[in-house]
C-alpha cells in the first residue's frame, strides 16, 4: 500500500483503488491502520475492508460517500453513529463507530455555524497542546505548514496562544535560506506581519524588514520570482517564473508594507508582481509559470484563491473578484489535484471563496469542502494532508494540514488580515448566485472530461460561450468541436456582438473549430483590430488554428 487516507475521526486509515486522478471507481476500502483508543478501536483492525455506509454497500466514489457520512454521523439527525459496513475473514457485518455530536454544517459555514466554531475550538486546542512539547520545536518539518499553525492559532483571537505564537514569531524573524528561499520567505512574511498588526509587538520588526528587502530585491526585473531568487542581472535561473510561491510573496510584502515595513524597493516589487498578475484577469487561472492563462480548470493549485486574496488587499476589486469566482467554481475533481500534490489547492479554497461571501463559503462547503475537511480531520482534532487521487504520495506527503485547516474555519473570527480583519471589496453573492458558480464547476475529472458537456444541447453549449467563464467557455467550444454539424452561422454571429464574453467564447469555438471554421475568416480578420486586447489574441488564435483556409 503506497497512498492510503485518513478516515475521518474514526482513527482508521485506509487504502482504495484510485485511478486517472479519481477514487470514484472503489467499492470498498481496505483498512491499513488503526489507532489505538480510537473510536474504531475494538471494532475495526487492520486488514478489514469497509464495503459500504450507513447499511448500504458503495454505489459511488467512497472517499465522498464516507467523507458525507462522517458529516451526518456527527449531526444531531446521525446521532454521532457511524455504520459501517465491515467485510472479515469471508464475513460481513455492520459495526457502529461512536463519534461526537458536533452539529450540522449551516448554509454560511463556517460563518454562523455551530459545528464549524467547535471544529475549530477542538483544533486549536490540540494544535496548540502539540506546539508546546519541545519536540514539535526540534523535529519541525517545512517551514510553510510551521507558519500556518502558528497563523492559525493568531487567527483564533484567543489570548491564550499568544505566546506559542511569540516564539513561533521568533523562529520566523531569524529564518534564512541559500535554497527554495521563495517558497519559504512569503509564508514567513506572512505570519511576522500579521503577528505585528494584531499583537503590536514590534521586537520582530528587524526580522521582518530582512526578509522583506530580501525578497523584493530576489525579484526578476519583470515582477516574478522562481525556486530561488532572481541573479544579479535581474534574471530567474533554474526554468524561470513560479507563479505558486511568487502571489504568496506579494502577499507578505503587501503586509509587511501594512505591519510598518516602508520601503520604496518593497513598494516597487509589489507593483511589478501585480502588473504581472493583473494580466490574466478574466482571461483564466493564474498558471503555472510565464504561461498561457490556464482555462482547463478553474483553479490551478490555489493560485486564483491566492490572487483573490492579493487584489483584495490591493483595493482592486474587479480582479479580486474574477479570481474570487474562479475559487468558487473550483471543487471536486479540480481542487483535489494539483501540480506535485493539493496541498495549497486546499490550502487557498476558502480565503478566495470567502471573498465572495457567507453564501459564498456555504455553497462551496456543501458541495465539497464539509466532506472533505471531515475525512482529512483525525480523532484528535487535528487533520492530515491527503493528496490527490494517486497510487503513489505526493511531493507533500507528511505534512500537516492542521493550520491550512483551521484558517479556513477561522474566517467568521476575523482576527487577522487573511481571515477577513478589513471588509471584503468583492460582490456578496446571495446563495442562488454561489450555487450557480458552484454548478459551473460540475461535470469534470481526470477520468471522463468530455461527456457532462457532449449531453448538452447545441442550444445550450451556444449559452455557455458566452458564460463570465473561460474554462466553462472552453469546454462549450470543445464539446461543438466533437459535433458533426457546427453551428457556424450562429457563431460568426456571436462575433459580430456586442457581449465580450460571447465573442471570446465564439473565438475559442472556432479555434477548436479548426478548419471547419474557414466561412469565420473574414469576420475574425476585422477582429485583429478590435479594442479589447484578448479579443485580437483570441481571433488570431482561432485564425492560426483555422490554417491555410486563413493563410
Amino acid at each position: 500500500v503506497r497512498h492510503d487516507w485518513n478516515l475521518g475521526p474514526t482513527g482508521l486509515r485506509g487504502w482504495m483503488h484510485c485511478d486517472t486522478l479519481v477514487t470514484k471507481d472503489a467499492r470498498q476500502i481496505l483498512v491499513t491502520r488503526v489507532d489505538e483508543g480510537s473510536p474504531a478501536d475494538g471494532l475495526v483492525r487492520v486488514g478489514d475492508v469497509i464495503l459500504g455506509v450507513g447499511g448500504e454497500p458503495f454505489a459511488s466514489d467512497p472517499r465522498v460517500a464516507l467523507g458525507r457520512a462522517i458529516t451526518h454521523a456527527e449531526s444531531e439527525a446521525g446521532g454521532g453513529r457511524l455504520v459501517l459496513t465491515r467485510w472479515r475473514d469471508g464475513t460481513t457485518e455492520d459495526v457502529v463507530v461512536g463519534l461526537p455530536v458536533l452539529g450540522s454544517y449551516g448554509p454560511t459555514a463556517p460563518f454562523d455555524c455551530p459545528k464549524s466554531r467547535l471544529v475549530f475550538e477542538r483544533g486549536c486546542r490540540a494544535l496548540a497542546a502539540r506546539m508546546a512539547e519541545p519536540a514539535s520545536r526540534e523535529g519541525a518539518t517545512d517551514p510553510i505548514p510551521r507558519c500556518l499553525a502558528a497563523l492559525a492559532l493568531l487567527a483564533s483571537g484567543d489570548a491564550a496562544h499568544r505566546e506559542l505564537v511569540r516564539r513561533e514569531a521568533e523562529w520566523a524573524a531569524g529564518f534564512t535560506a541559500s535554497s527554495m528561499q521563495t517558497w519559504h520567505y512569503g509564508y514567513c512574511i506572512m505570519l511576522l506581519s500579521e503577528y505585528v498588526m494584531a499583537t503590536g509587538d514590534r521586537t520582530v520588526m528587524p526580522g521582518l524588514r530582512r526578509l522583506a528587502l530580501e525578497a523584493a530585491g530576489g525579484q526578476s526585473a519583470v515582477g516574478s520570482w522562481g525556486h530561488g531568487f532572481a541573479r544579479p542581472d535581474g534574471r530567474l535561473g533554474g526554468y524561470g517564473m513560479m507563479n505558486a510561491p511568487g502571489l504568496p510573496l506579494t502577499i507578505g510584502l503587501v503586509l509587511a508594507r501594512d505591519a510598518g515595513v516602508d520601503d520604496p524597493e518593497v513598494a516597487a516589487a509589489i507593483e511589478r508582481s501585480a502588473r504581472l498578475l493583473r494580466f490574466y484577469v478574466g482571461k483564466g487561472a493564474v498558471p503555472y509559470g510565464d504561461h498561457h492563462p490556464w482555462i482547463e480548470t478553474h483553479e490551478d493549485n490555489g493560485k486564483c484563491g491566492m490572487a483573490a486574496v492579493l487584489f483584495g488587499l490591493l483595493g482592486e476589486g474587479e480582479a479580486a473578484e474574477f479570481f474570487s469566482r474562479m475559487s468558487v467554481a473550483s471543487h471536486g475533481p479540480e481542487r483535489d489535484c494539483g501540480h506535485t500534490g493539493n496541498y495549497f489547492n486546499l490550502l487557498w479554497a476558502m480565503p478566495g471563496v470567502a471573498q465572495a461571501g457567507p453564501h459564498a463559503t456555504g455553497a462551496w462547503m456543501e458541495e465539497f469542502g464539509g466532506w472533505y475537511f471531515d475525512l482529512a480531520r483525525r480523532w484528535d482534532g487535528t487533520s492530515v494532508h491527503q493528496g490527490p487521487p494517486e497510487r503513489d504520495p505526493d511531493s507533500y506527503a507528511g505534512w500537516d494540514s492542521t493550520g491550512a485547516a483551521l484558517l479556513a474555519l477561522a474566517m467568521p473570527r476575523r482576527a487577522i488580515t487573511l481571515t477577513g480583519k478589513r471588509p471584503s471589496i468583492t460582490p456578496q453573492l446571495d446563495a442562488a448566485a454561489a450555487r450557480a458558480l458552484v454548478a459551473d464547476g460540475r461535470g469534470w475529472d481526470n477520468a471522463d472530461r468530455t461527456s457532462a458537456a457532449d449531453a448538452c444541447s447545441t442550444e445550450e453549449l451556444l449559452r455557455r460561450l458566452g458564460s463570465w467563464s473561460p474554462v466553462v467557455r472552453e469546454r462549450a467550444a470543445m464539446a461543438l468541436a466533437r459535433r458533426g454539424e457546427a453551428p457556424l452561422e450562429a457563431l460568426i454571429g456571436m462575433l459580430d456582438g456586442t457581449a465580450v464574453e460571447a465573442r471570446l467564447g465564439a473565438c475559442q469555438a472556432l479555434a477548436a473549430l479548426k478548419q471547419r471554421g474557414a466561412p469565420a475568416v473574414g469576420t475574425l480578420e476585422g477582429l485583429l483590430s478590435a479594442e479589447e486586447l484578448w479579443l485580437r489574441i483570441k481571433a488570431a488564435d482561432a485564425l492560426a488554428a483555422i490554417g491555410e483556409p486563413a493563410m
